[in-house]
């Protein structure tokens, strides 16, 4: 009991600030995860029921949801659309980026300079934004892009009009969007690697190509994957690109699983039956952003020389 005593005194001697001190720290981040897990679970339960705008009330309907949507074929078509869109136009800005990005930091001089600012412009640039403008040049009339294809003797080409080449044209507004981000954090990536590796190579003869794969990539993958990472979770969940150009058509040719969740929801007012596709589409960023973020900690070992 005396020692039970002492021990609440030296308790009470502590001063109150020194004790409410780490719950204070653990605030934010408890704060952050309420407010995260909350809204999910709301989604998984309203997932499971008939939850309408226009229904004053809703009732539990169980996997109904579920089972509509993975028999249906605008889920799969959603799914391939998402998957394609966010492959291609990462992997095209992925690789445009870092070539780009190469050049810049080899170049170093007054152009190298006005470059790195002019790249800066598109990523200042809405989507939306930017989608209405790329509209206005590949129109059949008036566009500039259709002026120049003029010169080599194409004429009314369809671009978002035509199913065939509706995929090319929001992935190729996309790359003009969003390949700045790609070159910035690479950039600095570059620019952050020790010189004396590369000096040593150079004094024993090393190739630029020997240089680059031997030396600049490895170094380099964490700032790849780190660009990586965000550009596909984004690309994944594109919405504005795709909406403000054609709304998902022509058809359901661009119908990703972001705009059928949108239509499902807000245009047909069936809540719960299109919170799933936004699941789905959460657990295939999720699943990708854990591969990433594992492949980027192993580069940091490796290029830290810790990798077993």
């Amino acid at each position: 009991m005396s020692e039970q005593k002492n021990g609440k005194s030296q308790l009470n001697k502590v001063p109150f600030g020194t004790r409410v001190r780490p719950y204070l720290i653990v605030a934010p981040s408890l704060i952050i995860t309420i407010g995260i897990m909350v809204p999910f679970v709301m989604a998984i339960w309203y997932s499971l029921t008939n939850y309408s705008f226009k229904l004053p009330t809703h009732k539990f309907v169980g996997l109904k949801n579920w089972v509509d949507m993975l028999t249906s074929a605008d889920f799969w078509n959603a799914l391939k659309v998402s998957l394609m869109y966010g492959v291609i136009s990462t992997a095209i800005e992925m690789l445009l980026g870092l070539g780009v990005a190469i050049l810049l930091n080899n170049l170093n001089n007054r152009l190298s300079r006005i470059l790195r600012v002019l790249l800066v412009f598109p990523l200042m640039v809405a989507p939306v934004t930017a989608t209405i403008v790329w509209q206005l040049m590949l129109n059949s009339s008036v566009g500039i892009v259709e002026k120049l294809f003029n010169i080599f003797g194409i004429y009314n080409f369809p671009w978002a009009a035509s199913p065939k080449t509706a995929l090319l044209t929001v992935i190729m507004i996309d790359v003009w969007i969003n390949t700045a981000f790609i070159i910035l954090l690479v950039l600095a990536g570059l620019q952050s690697l020790p010189k004396s590796p590369f000096e040593s190579a150079k004094i024993d003869g090393g190739s630029a190509w020997f240089n680059f794969v031997n030396l600049t990539l490895p170094m380099l993958k964490p700032s790849i994957y780190i660009a990586l990472l965000f550009r596909l979770m984004a690309a994944l969940q594109e919405y504005a690109v795709i909406f403000a150009l054609t709304k998902g058509g022509p058809g359901d040719t661009l119908m990703s699983l972001s705009l059928t969740a949108y239509q499902k929801g807000f245009k047909f007012q069936k809540f719960g039956a299109a919170i799933p596709f936004i699941l789905v589409l959460w657990l295939i960023i999720n699943v990708a952003a854990k591969q990433i973020v594992k492949l980027q900690r192993n580069a940091q070992k490796q290029a830290a020389g810790l990798e077993e």
